[in-house]
């Protein structure tokens, strides 16, 4: 519009001229009214709003800027409804038979008003400059991110004049009502003033729009069911809340643990961590009471609002169950089979071990291991999902076998004995008398006799003398010599263990045992 204004100034002053300033001037006053119906409108819209919602701190705040923002502009335009009527008086008036301005074409007396003495610039221009720019800086300090255009601008704001030799070393009084004929000047006033109403449109709009805007709309809602545990034993109760939840889905919120971001999907937060008692100590009933710290945020017009939580948790120290046949102690150099479980983390529980003075040989299924201590007391230690335990067991020796000696499958009757010419075979065997070390460590309760002495005596002599390292044997060479009164002695010197990996080792405190068979 201002360019349009500019053009018709470079034109001829004639009274068509004259007309169209005039109609251009009407024009733009009609529109300043039903701009300023608007606004009214849109203010009187944020009141009614305000009331409905409560008149809450926040709407009433921006209540207050509309108003100021509509006293800004009451205060400009009629300020320049005042300058427009002293220039329309300056310069003749009206006249009163047709109502037209008796000084249309004067620009004299304009720029005399306007511009003031040439080179002084203290015309009435210079002050509308600055209550202008006054009023530009106050609308733009009413809300965040408002950046209200400049509205009195030099010549060099421009494109259209910044090369232009006439123009574009005028400041913002001279590019307006330098040699501008009244009625041109009038229809630069009303353009400026309509900026000015713009100004307050923009200003009005976006604080209306923030009205309510701090409220969050929850516009999801869902079905929510919190258990007290998803485990439930048999014959107990199962005990849960149900209720309804909302979310916003125009909101996104921000969430942390503890000051730790926390994955967000949906408007719900996944919370997921590993319990540890800590520093806090089990009670008795071996309970630490323990707590996380949460908050949510979210933006809203008037900044973050952030909301906290303290959410409180007990941790329950796992019991560590262990299960085998020889549970108040493992035997040494044995595979003792142990089932070690933590029934508290149920499906979760996924072990590691490790031994101390023994092996430990972990099975097939979870918690399954093999643990051969090498001395006492052994130690091993189960962790899984963060938690771990040191276990203690004693460890004691094995079960020392009794030796016997067999002939033609009976044991031998070492106060009888046997008529000559005696047994023509003999056994001997290591057999486990420890009833529960032979049941629940059958691979480790394996003796074999590896070094034998037969020998036929006679009064104080040797006879003859038979050597085995087996447990079989064929003693016919010492029986063809055997005669009423002598005896058969039989020295047991070395037994040997072997172990559920086939390994053999040599068993202490035996000694040397010693067996006679008299021959009758």
């Amino acid at each position: 519009m201002y360019l349009v204004l500019t053009a018709l100034l470079a034109l001829q002053v004639s009274n068509a001229v004259l007309e169209k300033f005039i109609f251009i001037d009407q024009s733009l006053q009609h529109a300043i009214t039903i701009a300023g119906g608007s606004n009214e409108r849109t203010f009187e819209g944020i009141k009614k709003k305000v009331e409905e919602q409560g008149n809450r701190e926040f709407d009433v705040s921006v209540l207050k800027k509309a108003e100021q923002a509509q006293k800004l502009t009451v205060d400009i335009t009629s300020y320049m409804d005042k300058l427009r009527e002293e220039l329309i008086q300056y310069t003749g008036g009206v006249d009163k038979k047709d109502g037209s301005y008796i000084g249309a074409k004067d620009y004299d007396k304009v720029m005399a008003l306007m511009l003031g003495p040439e080179g002084q610039k203290n015309g009435k221009a210079y002050e509308l400059e600055k209550k202008l720019n006054e009023y530009v800086d106050a609308m733009s300090k009413l809300d965040t991110g408002l950046n209200i255009e400049k509205i009195a601008k030099p010549a060099t704001a421009y494109k259209e004049f910044r090369e232009n030799e006439d123009q574009k070393n005028k400041d913002f009084a001279q590019l307006n009502f330098d040699q501008t004929p009244l009625v041109a000047a009038l229809a630069v006033m009303s353009q400026i003033k309509s900026e000015a109403v713009r100004a307050e449109t923009t200003v009005i709009e976006r604080l209306a729009a923030k009205i309510g805007a701090d409220q969050i709309k929850f516009d999801k809602i869902m079905a929510v069911v919190s258990p007290e545990s998803k485990y439930i034993a048999a014959g107990t109760k199962y005990i849960a809340t149900m209720f309804l939840a909302a979310s916003a889905s125009k909101v996104t919120p921000r969430m942390s643990k503890d000051g730790s971001p926390v994955k967000v999907e949906n408007g719900i937060g996944q919370i997921e961590f590993t319990a540890n008692a800590g520093q806090a100590e089990y009670d008795a009933a071996g309970n630490a009471k323990k707590s996380w710290n949460g908050s949510i945020s979210i933006s809203t017009p008037r900044g973050d609002t952030t909301l906290t939580v303290k959410t409180e948790y007990v941790v329950v120290k796992p019991v560590v169950k262990v299960e085998s046949g020889a549970i108040s102690a493992l035997y040494l150099n044995c595979g003792n089979e142990l089932n070690i479980t933590i029934p508290a983390l149920g499906t979760l529980y996924d072990p590691s071990f490790a031994g101390e003075n023994a092996e430990v040989i972990k099975g097939a299924k979870k918690g399954l291991v093999t643990v051969v201590p090498s001395r006492g007391p052994a130690f091993i230690t189960v962790s899984s999902t963060g938690y771990s335990e040191k276990l203690q067991f004693k460890v004691k020796a094995v079960p020392l076998p009794a030796v016997r000696i067999y002939s033609g499958g009976k044991e031998v009757n070492q106060k009888d004995g046997y008529p000559a010419p005696g047994p023509r075979s003999l056994q001997v065997k290591a057999e486990v008398t420890d009833e529960s070390f032979k049941n629940n460590l059958p691979k480790d309760a394996r003796f074999r006799v590896t070094e034998w002495v037969v020998t036929l005596a006679r009064g104080k002599r040797a006879i003859g003398e038979q050597k085995f390292s087996g447990p079989e044997a064929n003693i016919s060479n010492l029986a063809a010599q055997a005669q009423s009164g002598d005896r058969l002695v039989i020295e047991v010197k070395e037994v040997k263990r072997m172990n559920f990996k086939d390994q053999t080792e040599s068993v202490n405190g035996l000694g040397t045992q010693i067996f006679t068979i008299p021959i009758q």
